[in-house]
């Protein structure tokens, strides 16, 4: 068993995580309310329409795990970036700084739970795909689940792929031992099955879902993350179809940019997609989500441990006057629009608002911040992705329309002297794009691969110690390639 990748032990366990992968309850997270099945032998799962609902559920629970959205996402997907940085206390966490300064190497923990978090995920949708088919069930719900399973495997797979690169590409379930050690696959050919199952979702899934069943994967989700899926190889033609097409269905800015990002604001018309996370009274390990719990103000009750926090770089990139600013970034010795004092003495200047959950919210012996979904993928998202895309294409007309909705709402009701941006030249606006990824996005993951597929990781995160033909990639967790016995190989550089 040695030579087994370890990403697909968990084919073995899958109907235990099951159990464990259940975790959210309460209003208009109905979905998720699934009971413990710890007891059920793997042979009597996968039999009727109940054990498929379970199933597909234990792929939005995973979601929320502590591998895909607390200490390893922060620092392979964050704090390279150069919008944030370690936070917390100079001692505590000290392996993030070196991802701050590229001097990780392979044998870095957060590498391997990076990867474990995903192929965890993948395998679930893998046991969905295979499993679910043979179930006698309602021909279209078993469609759909079989399209949302499609989503969340494609969803790890481009996270995996920005990432790390050519990756085991791993579509069904291994028959025997020969099939569990398997190649990394070229990156190119990763792309084209996530865009796959991208296209086969977007063609099943629903455009909405009544209100018990908000939170699940849509056909504007499985459009949206195409689009960026897309962008990354450069497909201009294939973005701008795929964002028209987002565009036509119904989505809308929410008109307040702080309040967008609140608990009681969740799943509003600018939700493309969220990772739902609920704190469940009477079930402290249920309310599992660390998302907020680790970004939160530290040295506050209710706040939380203060990693992942914006640097000085990212608050001087708002231009005078714009009212994202004090909504992304909170700063030390202020207090919150919702009334929380953060000391003037907190250990770190600024933290991150987009996280931030009312300190009202907190119930002693859960995680701060439980109730706080973890937005995705927002319509501005799209709109921006619009804008790069007609104006790489030069229709500049189309690009300046999108590009003018984030920012005119930037402006509503904040008084904002933002200007509109009006300049017709190609290389001008696609930098003007670019600046408003940055200020409207910042702090929800996206600016660090952002820059690098801008092509400008060595102008910007140069000073780092970010280097060419290396830093364009993490390397492959060590562990992975020992339990492959080699089959696995590293990237170039590490």
């Amino acid at each position: 068993m040695k030579k087994i990748n370890n990403q697909y032990k968990h084919s073995f366990v899958a109907m235990a995580m099951l159990a464990t992968l259940f975790v959210s309850q309460g209003c208009k997270k109905s979905f998720l309310d699934v009971p413990l099945q710890a007891q059920q032998p793997s042979q009597n799962f996968f039999v009727n329409a109940g054990d498929a609902d379970k199933a597909v559920n234990s792929l939005y629970g995973n979601q929320r795990d502590w591998n895909n959205v607390a200490f390893a996402p922060i620092a392979l997907e964050s704090v390279g970036s150069d919008e944030a940085e370690k936070g917390s206390t100079p001692s505590d966490a000290t392996f993030f700084n070196n991802y701050d300064n590229f001097t990780v190497t392979a044998g870095e923990g957060q590498l391997g739970g990076f990867w474990q978090g995903k192929y965890q995920s993948i395998n679930l949708a893998n046991q969905v795909l295979e499993n679910v088919p043979k179930i006698q069930m309602d021909a279209a719900l078993k469609n759909r689940y079989l399209a949302e399973a499609k989503f969340m495997r494609a969803y790890s797979y481009f996270r995996l792929v920005r990432a790390f690169g050519d990756v085991p590409l791993r579509l069904n379930l291994p028959k025997d031992a020969t099939e569990f050690n398997i190649p990394r696959t070229p990156k190119a050919q990763v792309y084209a099955a996530i865009e796959k199952d991208l296209t086969e979702a977007a063609a099943a899934l629903p455009q909405s879902y009544p209100a018990d069943q908000l939170g699940r994967v849509t056909k504007g989700a499985a459009l949206a993350l195409h689009a960026k899926v897309a962008m990354y190889q450069q497909k201009w033609a294939d973005v701008l179809d795929l964002t028209n097409q987002v565009k036509g269905l119904g989505y809308s800015l929410f008109p307040n940019f702080y309040q967008s990002f609140r608990v009681t604001n969740e799943n509003n018309s600018e939700s493309v997609f969220e990772i739902q996370a609920k704190r469940v009274d009477g079930n402290p390990s249920a309310s599992n989500s660390q998302y907020s719990q680790v970004q939160g103000a530290r040295g506050t009750v209710g706040g939380g441990w203060g990693f992942n926090v914006p640097t000085q770089e990212l608050a001087d990139a708002f231009e005078d006057g714009d009212p994202r600013r004090a909504a992304t970034i909170m700063f030390r010795g202020r207090t919150t629009p919702d009334g929380d004092a953060v000391p003037a003495n907190a250990d770190n200047p600024m933290y991150n608002m987009k996280s931030y959950v009312p300190f009202r919210y907190f119930v002693s012996g859960y995680n701060e911040g439980a109730d706080q979904n973890i937005r995705v993928i927002r319509y501005a998202d799209v709109l921006l992705m619009n804008a790069e895309a007609a104006n790489e294409l030069g229709q500049t007309s189309a690009a300046l329309e999108s590009l003018e909705q984030v920012r005119a709402r930037a402006r509503q009701g904040n008084n904002s002297i933002l200007p509109r941006v009006t300049t017709t030249n190609k290389d001008q606006l696609r930098l003007a794009i670019w600046h408003e990824r940055q200020v409207e996005l910042a702090m929800e993951f996206d600016r660090y691969f952002d820059v690098i597929r801008q092509g400008r990781a060595a102008q910007v995160f140069g000073p780092k110690g970010w280097k060419a033909n290396k830093n364009e990639v993490w390397p492959i967790p060590q562990n992975e390639i020992d339990l492959s016995a080699g089959v696995l190989t590293q990237n170039p550089g590490y």
